[in-house]
């Protein structure tokens, strides 16, 4: 049986240029997706990286113009001597100039993590206004349609509605606190991953 839901369908887009991202403006738009491919010197970068270990990663929050270049002075240095350190923060730096301006923020929560086994195994919603996400290396995040979702009982989600998206695709999460998104931020988790594999995830939070 399909569940009721809002007056606006809730729905996602996809494309493969990162026009698509513009997308989430679009009322009962909660996740859209750019199906792009990583560069190749940034994807061996990316598993160099994985492999130095956990502890690997950084978290910081930028003051940011979409006039100018974000800075990221001193991001990963105990990778920067890695071939291909160069291409991978430049690909990061894109993603947040991107991210800037198609939002005008001032503020940016930054998080590059090396994960091992899922961070937020339950499926849930964010109470954040827009999140971006994208992962390197490994399996990743995963979501689901709606229609047949039971937002009082997620834990109980249908495993055949399940979906997933790739490694290297750019992804901008609607959430709860966006304006007018209230109850149809998108659910999703992190996947399932077998005991001692790794991924690298970046994540981006609007702050201001």
């Amino acid at each position: 049986m399909r569940l009721a839901t809002r007056a606006v369908d809730i729905r996602q887009a996809f494309g493969e240029s990162p026009q698509v991202m513009t997308e989430i403006f679009q009322d009962g738009v909660n996740l859209a997706v750019w199906r792009r491919q990583l560069p190749a010197q940034v994807e061996d970068f990316a598993a160099l990286l994985v492999n130095l270990g956990q502890s690997v990663g950084d978290s910081r929050v930028l003051e940011v113009n979409e006039r100018e270049a974000p800075q990221l002075a001193g991001f990963l240095p105990e990778a920067a001597d890695l071939h291909g350190y160069e291409g991978f923060v430049a690909d990061v730096s894109w993603l947040i100039a991107a991210y800037t301006c198609l939002l005008g923020a001032r503020r940016i929560g930054l998080r590059l993590r090396v994960l091992e086994g899922a961070m937020c195994p339950r499926f849930h919603v964010d109470h954040v206004p827009l999140r971006l996400l994208t992962t390197y290396v490994g399996a990743g995040s995963e979501w689901l349609e709606e229609g047949a979702i039971d937002r009082a009982n997620l834990q109980h989600a249908p495993v055949d509605n399940i979906q997933r998206l790739k490694a290297g695709e750019v992804a901008l999460l609607k959430g709860e606190k966006w304006l007018g998104n209230e109850g149809a931020g998108l659910v999703h988790r992190s996947p399932t991953t077998p005991a001692g594999e790794r991924r690298l995830l970046l994540s981006l939070d609007w702050l201001g």
